[in-house]
């Protein structure tokens, strides 16, 4: 009929949607470093356990309005997704640590590069855990990527380890999300990670409170309320991912997560001031040929298989129409073998 969406595609608008909430939360995570910088002379162990402890309340919040409690205490009896939560809290806190670090210690730089070689570091967690198999595509992204590696390492005069914590701690994470499928949603997922962390959070306010140390209590107003919004600047582009993860296909959502190391690298040259010299230039050029190897792997790949799943379609229905054979008629030479369904 005019105007039917096509079987198995989302509709037009809902589409648009997914890519609206898909942009805006990879820009919000890309626009980070700002807001870390606006929080210093907090140092990144005071600022990560903020997050942690002010996330916590915004998802009981959230979990309250929306009436979502059930489903978080389902979760939580299931032993199987709260163990791979909780080693899900500790990889993203290690993230978190990490990636605030290299913000506040002027190394935004080195901390897009980890989020530019996430999806390497993804298809080689696939390999390793999940036993898949490489296209050819993919052992040469993994191969550029490597050399990039190796020359940055030259150029930075060290091994980028913020690059390779964050690429490996956000790659693992993935990995025990994606072991928890769609069992758990966003909001109680994160709710039981920063329950996780939040104790460990909490000890840690406590002792600097105690000892002196703390920002949050001492300058004034402006500075407390922007520790505050770390509940809500955490929380908010994860449930606008979950918004766009049900709206577009996957590919959809590989694409758009470049945002966010664009954005970031894009910040810290221009606004926070990094420098980058010949060599960081060269090694940065090799991760990007790496990444147009994946994505163009990618892109391939999906039309191949949207190619095969339209063509099973098409059959599907001329298959059901044909008349069943008579009981004792042996089929023709010409009659069709059986579509595979699987």
């Amino acid at each position: 009929m005019p105007g039917a969406s096509t079987p198995g595609r989302p509709p037009r608008s809902d589409s648009t949607a997914g890519v609206l909430f898909g942009m805006g939360a990879y820009s919000l995570w890309g626009l980070l470093p700002v807001y870390f910088i606006w929080l210093v002379p907090a140092g990144p162990f005071e600022i990560v356990a903020n997050r942690v402890v002010w996330s916590l309340g915004f998802c009981a919040l959230l979990l309250t309005v929306t009436k979502a409690w059930p489903q978080l205490i389902a979760a939580v009896r299931n032993k199987r997704i709260l163990g791979n939560l909780s080693v899900a809290a500790a990889l993203i806190g290690v993230n978190w640590l990490t990636y605030t670090f290299g913000v506040t210690s002027g190394q935004a730089i080195e901390a897009s590069l980890g989020y530019f070689i996430n999806p390497l570091v993804s298809v080689l967690l696939g390999v390793i855990f999940l036993k898949e198999k490489l296209r050819r595509l993919q052992w040469a992204a993994v191969g550029v990527g490597f050399a990039a590696v190796v020359v940055l390492t030259i150029g930075y005069g060290r091994l980028p380890w913020i690059a390779l914590v964050l690429a490996a701690s956000f790659g693992l994470y993935g990995f025990m999300k994606k072991r928890v499928g769609p069992r758990v949603d966003a909001a109680s997922s994160l709710s039981i990670e920063t329950a996780v962390l939040a104790p460990f959070a909490a000890v840690f306010m406590i002792v600097l409170s105690l000892n002196g140390r703390d920002t949050l209590g001492t300058l004034g107003a402006g500075h407390f309320w922007l520790m505050a919004a770390s509940g809500i600047i955490t929380a908010v582009p994860l449930l606008f991912f979950g918004a766009a993860a049900r709206r577009l296909p996957m590919t959809t959502i590989g694409l758009l997560q470049y945002f966010t190391p664009v954005i970031q690298f894009i910040l810290a040259i221009t606004v926070l001031g990094e420098e980058m010299g010949p060599e960081r230039w060269i090694g940065f050029g090799i991760v990007w040929l790496a990444l147009v190897l994946l994505t163009v792997d990618m892109l391939r790949n999906y039309g191949q298989n949207r190619s095969l799943r339209r063509a099973r379609s098409a059959m599907l229905p001329a298959a059901s129409a044909t008349p069943a054979a008579k009981p004792g008629q042996g089929r023709g030479n010409d009659a069709a073998p059986p579509l595979p369904l699987d």
